[in-house]
């Protein structure tokens, strides 16, 4: 069997490399009412049918940051599996508004990389994200820093 990969190392990524993550989540209404309760985000557009189909967008919005987090989860396989920490995240932006059973796919740009200045084992890595969703119409966006080990076998 072979071993299952999780995450690169420092020496892996590319600048300028576009990922395009291999997983994806479609959002259930149960997902969102869940996220909702646990973060304590009670606004009705995001839990009362009613509500949100008398407001702007005629139905229930899904909660940006469980968008935000799913993305951020989709991204870990290829960028911060073998993180020692992420950094930073931000400039999150909300694009479009995501709905329930919408699907949330993630493209990532490796923008930069900096070897550590203090520890040969290390670098950081500066990532851009992009959530879009089923009909490819960009929902979020976001940028990080990750501190990443150098493979040093």
């Amino acid at each position: 069997m072979q071993e299952s990969i999780l995450g690169h190392f420092y020496d892996d990524f590319i600048e300028n490399e576009i990922i395009y993550h291999s997983l994806s989540k479609t959002i259930f209404e149960s997902d969102n009412n869940f996220f909702s309760l646990m973060t304590m985000n009670h606004h009705p557009v995001h839990t009362n049918l009613n509500y949100a189909k008398n407001n702007q967008h005629k139905k229930i919005l899904v909660v940006g940051t469980l968008v935000f987090s799913l993305a951020v989860g989709i991204t870990v396989p290829d960028i911060s599996g073998k993180a020692i920490a992420n950094l930073e995240y931000s400039d999150i932006r909300h694009l479009n508004p995501v709905f329930i059973n919408d699907t949330i796919y993630v493209r990532s740009k490796i923008v930069k990389k900096i070897k550590s200045k203090t520890k040969d084992d290390r670098g950081v890595i500066y990532v851009e994200s992009i959530a879009y969703n089923q009909d490819k119409i960009d929902v979020l966006s976001f940028k990080r820093r990750v501190l990443v080990k150098i493979n040093t076998k």
